[in-house]
């Protein structure tokens, strides 16, 4: 099921449920989703404003691309699910069974390409936000700021979601390339989103 189609609340129950899916990945899309909208009004806010003219163009050009990053991290909810329900079946394999050891490697491999998926559209999109806190309209400044924490949160979920697979592959060397991509992305994109998110509140105060 398409989790995206139901209601935030339906959402939210399910999640909170003992259901497989939606899980922590699903969870980071979504927030995600939501983080780059978010950013994407303050763009909306911003067009069409004499005052902004001389931005307008770029601001069109990034509110195009977080349409699509939007659309894609909404994406991400189900195509977390459909990695994770494998790896989920292959754990309740038997022990004794001797494709255990292979199908549960190949699952855990499925289970962590969503969740650097998710990583790799966050920062796409705190790109985006950086320059609607920095160019767009002052009167929407607070959503640009709350738009990078939300999508500093789905960053670092989607990371979790795969570290705790990278940990039990057997093969270390793509482990560790994938946790090695991961750290840098939550190395400069997290860094990217406090930046954005102290520009916003110090300028409250000046």
């Amino acid at each position: 099921m398409d989790m995206t189609m139901e209601s935030c609340r339906r959402f939210v129950e399910v999640l909170a449920s003992d259901a497989p899916a939606p899980g922590g990945g699903g969870t980071a899309a979504l927030v995600g989703a939501i983080g780059t909208a978010l950013g994407n009004m303050v763009g909306s806010l911003t067009v069409g404003k004499k005052k902004y003219a001389d931005v307008e163009a770029e601001i069109l050009a990034l509110k195009a691309r977080c349409n699509s990053l939007q659309a894609e991290l909404l994406d991400q909810v189900e195509a977390d699910e459909k990695g994770f329900v494998p790896l989920s079946r292959a754990y309740g394999i038997p022990k004794d069974d001797p494709t255990r050891e292979q199908v549960l490697e190949e699952a855990t491999l499925t289970a962590c390409r969503t969740p650097i998926r998710i990583m790799e559209l966050c920062c796409e999109s705190l790109d985006a936000i950086a320059v609607f806190a920095a160019k767009g309209s002052r009167l929407a400044v607070s959503d640009a700021g709350c738009a990078a924490v939300c999508v500093k949160a789905a960053l670092q979920a989607a990371s979790l979601n795969v570290f705790i697979n990278t940990k039990t592959l057997r093969d270390r060397k793509k482990a560790e390339e994938m946790n090695a991509k991961c750290l840098v992305m939550l190395e400069k994109y997290g860094a990217r989103a406090d930046e954005i998110f102290r520009a916003v509140k110090d300028s409250f105060f000046k």
